[in-house]
């Protein structure tokens, strides 16, 4: 049988956001001491792994990610793709509230009329074959039966988890299984075609 690649997919540690705001694409937005935390485990968990490549989101929060990881890994140069990226968003800046609930206000309803769109603005279908292409690309890179670790956030990497499994992409996001520094492990063979494979949440 051919060897698989695996491509764990991390999602980021948690951020300073004390105006709680939408913060999608934003520059400026670093992890937070207990984010740190994480990021530190993460690294810890991955310690012994033989990655074979790293690569990370452009956003500060998924590069902080990574720089613990990276540091245990000396050997691998640590690429930014773009297409792992946050998903675009048209509310972006604004007051989250509890539970995202001051999003809802009726300057927004106009976001929420097509279903086959995030509610931010960028389309599910769109947002998944980037990721899913820079999965691929990723287990490519890494050779057959290596392993990549990427650091992406959590709407990228859940739609493309969702497309792998062939369901449905709409979602709503507090029913998403992609807590701050989960692991989401996907497969990718010889034809580049990516499988969902696992799901870990954050080590505690």
């Amino acid at each position: 049988m051919p060897a698989l690649t695996l491509v764990h997919v991390c999602r980021h540690g948690l951020v300073h956001n004390p105006d709680d705001l939408l913060y999608s694409r934003l520059p400026g937005f670093h992890l937070s001491f207990q984010g740190q935390l994480m990021a530190e485990a993460l690294a810890a968990r991955f310690a012994a792994e033989p990655l074979t490549y790293l690569g990370t989101s452009p956003l500060e929060r998924a590069r902080e990610t990574m720089a613990p990881i990276a540091s245990r890994h000396p050997d691998l140069a640590v690429h930014v793709d773009w297409r792992l990226i946050e998903a675009d968003s048209a509310m972006q800046g604004q007051t989250k509230g509890r539970f995202s609930l001051r999003l809802a206000r009726p300057s927004n309803w106009h976001l929420f009329i097509h279903p086959g769109k995030a509610a931010w603005g960028e389309a599910y279908a769109a947002m998944a074959t980037r990721t899913l292409n820079a999965i691929a690309d990723a287990g490519a890179l890494a050779g057959a039966g290596g392993a990549a670790l990427l650091v992406s956030h959590q709407a990228p990497i859940w739609v493309a988890r969702r497309a792998a499994e062939n369901k449905f992409l709409f979602n709503i996001p507090a029913t998403r299984q992609c807590g701050l520094a989960s692991v989401t492990t996907f497969t990718v063979d010889e034809q580049g075609t990516v499988r969902f494979a696992a799901y870990q949440p954050a080590t505690p």
